[in-house]
C-alpha cells in the first residue's frame, strides 16, 4: 500500500520551483496535507512528521528542498480562499486511480496521531467530493489508514 502511495506521487511532474506555484501539483499535495492537518485546529508533530516524510521519501528531497515544498504548501493553503484551489490542480494531473490513492495519503495524515476529529473527516469527505472520489471509495480509505494504526480513535459522521 505505502509503496503505491509513494509511486503515485513520484508520477506528480517535478516543476524544480519554476513553474507557478499555484500549477505545481506537489505544492497543491502538500496544501490539502497541511490543510487536513490543521483542520481541528491542533497540529499534531506525528500529523507533521508524516507530511515531511510522505514528500520527502516520494520526491527524494531532503533539507532545504523539502523544506522548501512544504512552506510552499503551507503558504499557499493560507493564502487560497477554498480547497477548489488545490482540487482543480490534482483533478488536472491525476486519474482516477490517482485521487483516490491521494485520498488515502490524506487519511495516512489524519491517523498519524491516531485520533480521527470529525473535522478532519469532514475535510476529507470535501476533498474526496472535489476531487470526484465516490463515498465508498473514500470510506475504504479511512477504514485502510485506520487498521493501520492500533487502538485508532473516532467516529467518521459522513458515512
Amino acid at each position: 500500500m505505502l509503496e503505491r502511495m509513494i509511486s503515485f506521487l513520484k508520477e506528480l511532474p517535478r516543476n524544480g520551483g519554476t513553474a507557478a506555484r499555484g500549477d505545481d501539483p506537489r505544492v497543491a499535495a502538500a496544501a490539502l496535507m497541511y490543510h487536513v492537518m490543521d483542520a481541528d485546529g491542533v497540529r499534531q508533530d506525528a500529523e507533521w512528521d508524516r507530511i515531511k516524510q510522505l514528500l520527502g521519501e516520494t520526491y527524494h528531497i531532503g533539507g532545504r528542498e523539502l523544506d522548501d515544498l512544504v512552506n510552499a504548501g503551507e503558504s499557499a493553503e493560507h493564502e487560497a480562499i477554498d480547497l477548489y484551489a488545490f482540487t482543480s490542480v490534482l483533478n488536472r494531473h491525476l486519474d482516477d486511480e490517482g485521487r483516490i490513492t491521494f485520498i488515502r495519503l490524506m487519511w495516512d495524515v489524519v491517523y498519524a496521531d491516531g485520533v480521527l476529529h470529525e473535522l478532519e473527516d469532514n475535510t476529507l469527505w470535501r476533498v474526496a467530493e472535489l476531487l470526484g472520489v465516490d463515498g465508498r471509495d473514500r470510506v475504504l480509505a479511512r477504514q485502510d489508514a485506520a487498521r493501520k494504526v492500533p487502538g485508532a480513535k473516532g467516529t467518521p459522521s459522513n458515512e
